[in-house]
């Protein structure tokens, strides 16, 4: 019964993010909102017990998730063989970019943190 409080819990909290959204006219997605508004609701403690199981539960069926990709793949293959290449160097472009862009980050904001933590 707990994995189900977590889960209503959960699509709650992607519901008013939806709203919040649409309503306010936000210029980001819904889900983003819904996630945000999980984040901070994810400090009260009974909030926490309550989506653990159902997150531990959709954690350990998460290779489930990735059925309907896999099938979206197969079903567009002439467009992969004639994009593969460039979808893979682009995949991989971005990767190594994202990656770049964190480290650089990490490395502005750590001696900011170790010179915090001295004080």
């Amino acid at each position: 019964m707990k994995p189900l409080q977590g889960l209503a819990f959960l699509l709650l909290m992607q519901s008013a993010g939806e709203a919040l959204s649409h309503f306010l006219k936000l210029p980001m997605p819904g889900p983003v909102v819904g996630m945000v508004l999980l984040v901070l609701a994810l400090r009260w403690g009974p909030v926490q017990a309550a989506v653990a199981p159902a997150a531990s539960f959709l954690l350990s069926h998460l290779s489930l998730l990735f059925i309907p990709v896999g099938v979206g793949v197969m079903t567009h293959l002439a467009l992969l063989s004639e994009y593969g290449l460039r979808l893979v160097a682009v995949i991989v472009l971005s990767t190594w970019i994202g990656m770049a862009v964190t480290a650089l980050v990490l490395r502005l904001l750590q001696p900011k943190a170790i010179h915090a933590e001295l004080r």
